[in-house]
């Protein structure tokens, strides 16, 4: 073979030899740069799973602790609420049986006496549960029998449950003394108690 022909197929050889390891080298490099694009965009598609997941269990366990303080809060007001209804009744059961006739045949004609006192004027109303005007007309036509000439009226109220209205008879003024009135002021005042030792009462749990 001519040398000069040797030396071309020699070189054609080498080219090729050369071309082909460099577009081998050019595809292992793309290779090797897409899988560490892969490789990067996966670890950045992980991590930021690992974040929402992380938020997430943040999310919910803040959520649960709210609820739970909530469920304890609104048990704590259902609770505060059955006791303070159960006083209330206690109260008022307590009241009405305190307001007994006896009490009111003496009550009544005191109040009656302060009243004229203070107001100057005998145009009274006395107003009772019908049960109790029943039980005390014939006591208070002996004890009032002067102020009942002179207009004192005694009716009864079927809304009352004890306890007793004295006022003016046309009803522009007049005090509460009902058995409901009465509860109510003790209610207005133990109540606030009852939420106070509540409130300490949980502090210690």
């Amino acid at each position: 073979m001519d040398v000069q022909l040797q030396e071309l197929v020699n070189r054609i050889q080498k080219d090729g030899v050369e071309s082909a390891e460099a577009q081998a080298a050019e595809i292992i490099r793309k290779a090797e740069e897409k899988a560490a694009s892969i490789i990067a965009s996966a670890n950045s598609e992980a991590e930021a799973s690992l974040r929402k997941a992380q938020n997430e269990a943040v999310r919910l366990e803040e959520a649960a602790v709210s609820a739970i303080k909530q469920a304890a809060r609104n048990l704590l007001l259902s609770f505060r609420d059955g006791i303070t209804a159960e006083l209330d009744a206690l109260v008022k059961q307590q009241v009405s049986a305190t307001f007994s006739p006896e009490l009111l045949k003496e009550l009544i004609p005191r109040t009656v006496s302060s009243w004229i006192a203070t107001t100057g004027s005998d145009d009274i109303a006395v107003i009772l549960s019908a049960s109790d005007a029943d039980k005390l007309e014939s006591v208070f036509m002996s004890s009032l029998k002067d102020l009942l000439s002179k207009g004192l009226v005694v009716r009864p109220d079927t809304s009352l449950s004890g306890g007793f209205h004295i006022g003016s008879r046309d009803g522009s003024s007049y005090y509460d003394f009902s058995a409901e009135a009465v509860a109510d002021l003790f209610s207005a005042y133990l109540n606030p108690r009852v939420a106070a030792i509540m409130k300490a009462a949980a502090k210690e749990l």
